[in-house]
């Protein structure tokens, strides 16, 4: 059945309506037609299965038949990624959003080779932002995560919220295996109910950062004996997180 998304700011079960964009999508891709039944979802929780009434290329009127809400996630998973070159972060953001990431926050560091002027940061976070709604769509996922605007790791560590566990993956003799962090946490405290993981670009962090993340309190953690891309080391860290925390 296809889904929509609906902002939380729009979300009336009242009157629910597809915006512009969203009414194209089902009127002129899909074909759909007056009668027909969709699945629409909010990001925060709420989906509804819907007939579509009336519909317009500006907008389509929807009849709530059945609402339902999903449990938030058991633990927030916050992505901190050093920006790729091309089109990974694209990659990053969408299997993200399928393994279950609460926020995804594009990192500038040191070795970054892709800068942006401050006015491409809020379209670079827009473009993001619509490939989580798109996978969200695609995958049945109903919470979807924010994608922050590019900042620098000490932009971010200024701002950041509290976590119960913080994690850098590391190429430093001192890391450790992300199932032993886990393990003592669990026994030290229980379960934690907020994790942010930190992974750096091609080359990894410098010295200098990963000695800020360890001042802010990140633990950090080795991927294994073999050197990952940076996407599949996001990839690796977001499924050990998502077996571990939020199966």
């Amino acid at each position: 059945m296809p889904r929509f998304y609906i902002p939380p700011d729009r979300w009336n079960l009242d009157r629910l309506l597809l915006d512009e964009d969203e009414a194209h999508h089902a009127t002129d891709v899909l074909r759909m037609k007056a009668g027909d039944h969709a699945t629409v979802f909010n990001g925060e929780g709420a989906q509804a299965e819907v007939e579509m009434l009336t519909l317009s290329k500006r907008a389509i009127e929807l009849k709530v038949l059945h609402p339902s809400q999903s449990p938030p996630p058991a633990c927030r998973i916050t992505l901190g990624q050093a920006i790729p070159k091309g089109k990974n972060m694209d990659l990053i953001v969408q299997k993200a959003t399928e393994l279950g990431a609460a926020t995804v926050v594009p990192l500038t560091t040191e070795r970054t080779v892709v800068q942006f002027e401050a006015r491409d940061a809020e379209k670079k976070r827009e473009k993001w932002q619509a490939v989580a709604i798109e996978a969200c769509k695609q995958c049945g996922q109903n919470w979807l995560p924010a994608v922050l605007p590019p900042q620098s790791l000490a932009a971010y560590f200024q701002s950041q919220p509290a976590f119960d566990l913080l994690l850098i993956a590391s190429l430093q003799p001192d890391a450790v295996h992300p199932k032993t962090v886990l393990a003592e946490f669990r026994r030290d405290t229980g379960k934690p109910t907020s994790v942010l993981v930190l992974i750096g670009p091609e080359g990894d962090f410098t010295p200098a950062e990963i000695a800020l993340a360890k001042a802010h309190g990140c633990r950090p953690i080795t991927l294994g004996p073999i050197v990952l891309r940076t996407e599949t080391a996001a990839l690796y860290c977001l499924s050990v997180l998502s077996y571990e925390l939020l199966g």
